[in-house]
């Protein structure tokens, strides 16, 4: 009898999800838009994405082992809980902060001079850095932990379905949230949308309080040395000598991160906002209609799942980057603004869709190859390879923004070859790993 892919737990993870990443997604533009408002820079804008994903790199293989040690149920309602708490916390923070500037009169600075900013916004930019962090250290424990918890729920043909739900999940929260965050945002603030924040993640921490996963304790009276040591040991082992093909997906999934992440996370708002000179409304349309092209993605491989050929990923990689030499010619041959931010939102919306398609083949391609109780610490590793390339893809691809800004083609199409040189010498290793 075939399984039912919506069973109680996997319809609760997924409502869980929807919150979180509604208040995730909201939070990343609501922030990403002040800061580039205040500052002017890319390379700043890069700076403090780079910080948060620095914990999850550092932490995520000690929130793998968790995940396997503890109730991945009850990780998950603590760390959402913890999340609403940080966002609730730092808005208590800047209306304190605005509430000072008002008692001593001090008029908010709206230009984005540099000159201007440490002594105006500095002490409300020291908080969203230190929120970044927070958020990134409790993302590295609970991001292999949901992870994990897919294939603790489905098996077989609806292991690939799940994890196609959860990403067409994420990209329909990226598909809605961009566009309306940026009314909200606009409309009302950064205030407003931290307190709408906070409550998607105690909405989230609430729903999960009713997944009932099944938990096997694992033998204790170890001390932390020797778990660890177990533990870590176990993950290297079927990295490294058992299944060493998986931890050349991982890489594979690195690097291509380094490139992808890169480009759209630093490259979009940046080409949107500063070198377009185009409003909040057009960034938030742009990552609506990206939002729409993962979802397509990651419905196409729920639809196929039964007929994806998994060792043709090195075409799906390949594509990403041809899509990338029509946006760079955008910026270098004389075109219209408009015609330029068009030109642009297709060819990103189809290297997203793509890229969509990679990361659910690949994960769902990683899990099966995974023993159930090295799951969670299996997950960390993906985390942590594919995030340890994005603190230093962001920095560059700032850096490179700020300095092509005003002809950014030399940036694209570097790129755009990259990309394609990596699917092409990955295309013998993938059909090895599909054999094996």
């Amino acid at each position: 009898m075939k399984e039912k892919l919506f069973n109680r737990n996997f319809t609760l993870l997924l409502l869980g999800q929807v919150f979180s990443l509604i208040g995730n997604y909201t939070l990343k533009f609501a922030l990403s838009m002040y800061v580039l408002e205040q500052t002017g820079s890319a390379s700043i804008f890069a700076g403090l994405l780079a910080v948060a994903t620095v914990p999850q790199v550092l932490l995520a293989p000690i929130g793998g082992l968790l995940a396997d040690r503890l109730n991945r149920r009850n990780m998950m309602v603590a760390l959402d809980a913890f999340s609403g708490t940080a966002v609730f916390l730092t808005l208590l923070g800047i209306c304190g902060f605005h509430g000072i500037r008002r008692f001593h009169g001090i008029r908010r600075f709206h230009g984005s001079s540099w000159a201007h900013w440490p002594g105006q916004e500095g002490p409300i930019l020291l908080l969203i850095g230190i929120l970044q962090v927070v958020l990134g250290i409790l993302g590295a424990f609970e991001s292999p932990t949901v992870q994990a918890c897919v294939p603790q729920m489905q098996t077989g043909e609806n292991l690939l379905k799940g994890n196609a739900a959860v990403s067409q999940v994420q990209a329909a929260a990226g598909l809605v949230t961009p566009f309306l965050g940026s009314l909200f945002y606009t409309a009302v603030g950064i205030r407003p949308v931290l307190a709408v924040c906070a409550a998607c993640f105690f909405l989230t921490a609430l729903l999960e309080c009713f997944i009932r996963p099944g938990f096997q304790r694992r033998p204790g009276g170890q001390k932390v040395r020797q778990i660890l040591r177990q533990d870590l040991g176990e993950s290297k082992d079927f990295l490294l000598k058992k299944r060493p093909e998986v931890f050349r997906l991982l890489l594979l999934a690195a690097l291509a991160s380094f490139f992808v992440v890169g480009t759209a996370v630093v490259g979009l708002p940046f080409l949107v906002r500063n070198v377009l000179g185009l409003s909040a409304g057009h960034y938030g349309a742009a990552e609506s209609l990206m939002g729409g092209a993962s979802v397509a993605g990651a419905l196409t491989v729920g639809l196929l799942a039964g007929r994806l050929q998994k060792n043709g990923l090195q075409s799906l990689l390949i594509m990403a980057g041809a899509v990338l030499i029509p946006a760079g010619a955008a910026f270098f041959l004389p075109l219209s603004v408009i015609v330029r931010y068009l030109l642009l939102l297709a060819c990103f919306c189809i290297a997203q869709a793509v890229c969509s398609m990679f990361s659910v083949l690949a994960l769902s391609m990683i899990q099966e190859s995974t023993p159930e109780h090295l799951t969670g610490k299996i997950m960390a590793c993906v985390i942590a390879l594919s995030t340890c390339a994005q603190p230093a893809g962001q920095v560059i691809y700032g850096l490179l923004f700020d300095l092509f800004s005003e002809s950014v083609w030399p940036v694209l199409f570097p790129t755009a070859a990259a990309l394609m040189a990596l699917g092409c010498l990955s295309a013998g290793f993938l059909k090895r790993f599909t054999k094996e």
